[in-house]
């Protein structure tokens, strides 16, 4: 239930769409798992648990969604093989060479052959959205993954004004200025891991890890030029994450505090992820704009 990255979205425009109406657009395109010579097949599920039902799932002003993937595992080494092994057969059988528009034709042949045997990789992608206030965190690190979430999102309900957002000063420069002065905003604490860039194209890269940050050895990186990309950081003994310079939260890590608040309800598992997920979703807003305040805020 706890997510472990958050890759923001702002909702430029309202959804027009309460919980109930929502999970009616997303029902129109449920999961179905792959059929044998299907590569890959999304669609979405019980956004709490598989135990559940409701494809949205509401907790005060929250919902949570979930979307489902299912991809078959077709390494290419063993493609490869196989075309090779019924190219030599075809050119030795009937002594002609074959040229590249057959073999690939030969590639999707087998391709298909071997889909059906081939294992299966499923991946649910769940996405926290704060529609009164505008806002869609995608539980995953990766732009692509997210952007698929969005995309089928789009697909239901026909558009999704989702962007990525804009803060007013730039977050690698802040960041830096943060390191060269130890000063941080109100509450936050330096974690132990930090990656610092030379900005142009064949600029070099200093990761630190397991370290003090607050270092004349990473000052003087800053002073030469270097700009903070990412920053392991820690908010009131609440949570603690690796921030990036796109505003993407990585590794994120609830407190013991948050992650135990519920342990009366350990043996209902519906009522405690329903629970957790609250307590999730309410420190996630109260985080959010604290850190767009540190960037000067969202940009026009």
């Amino acid at each position: 239930m706890w997510f472990r990255n958050l890759r923001p979205y702002r909702l430029s425009d309202r959804l027009g769409l309460n919980a109930e109406e929502l999970a009616q657009r997303l029902s129109s395109r449920p999961f179905v798992p792959c059929r044998p010579t299907q590569p890959q097949s999304t669609g979405w599920v019980a956004a709490l648990a598989d135990s559940a039902e409701a494809l949205v799932h509401a907790a005060g002003p929250f919902w949570l969604i979930r979307l489902q993937r299912e991809e078959k595992l077709l390494p290419p080494s063993v493609v490869r093989e196989e075309v090779h092994h019924r190219v030599s057969q075809i050119q030795l059988a009937e002594s002609r060479k074959i040229y590249r528009k057959e073999k690939l034709t030969i590639g999707d042949e087998v391709t298909q052959d071997l889909l059906p045997r081939a294992f299966t990789r499923n991946k649910a992608i769940e996405a926290l959205i704060h529609e009164k206030d505008g806002w869609l965190w995608v539980n995953n690190a990766s732009a692509s993954r997210a952007e698929d979430l969005l995309n089928a999102v789009r697909d239901a309900i026909g558009s999704l004004p989702a962007v990525l957002p804009n803060s007013r000063k730039n977050p690698a420069m802040v960041m830096s200025e943060w390191l060269l002065h130890n000063d941080l905003p109100n509450g936050f604490e330096l974690g132990h891991e930090a990656d610092l860039v030379e900005p142009g194209e064949d600029g070099g890269v200093v990761r630190a890890r397991s370290m003090m940050l607050d270092c004349d050895e990473i000052r003087s990186h800053i002073e030469s030029g270097k700009q903070v990309q990412r920053l392991a950081l820690r908010y009131q003994d609440r949570l603690s994450f690796v921030l990036g310079s796109d505003l993407v939260l990585r590794r994120l890590k609830f407190g013991e505090a948050l992650l135990g608040a519920n342990d009366e309800l350990k043996d209902d598992r519906l009522a405690r992820r329903d629970a957790d997920f609250l307590l999730m979703a309410e420190a996630i807003s109260e985080l959010n704009p604290i850190l767009l305040n540190a960037f000067g805020g969202l940009a026009e």
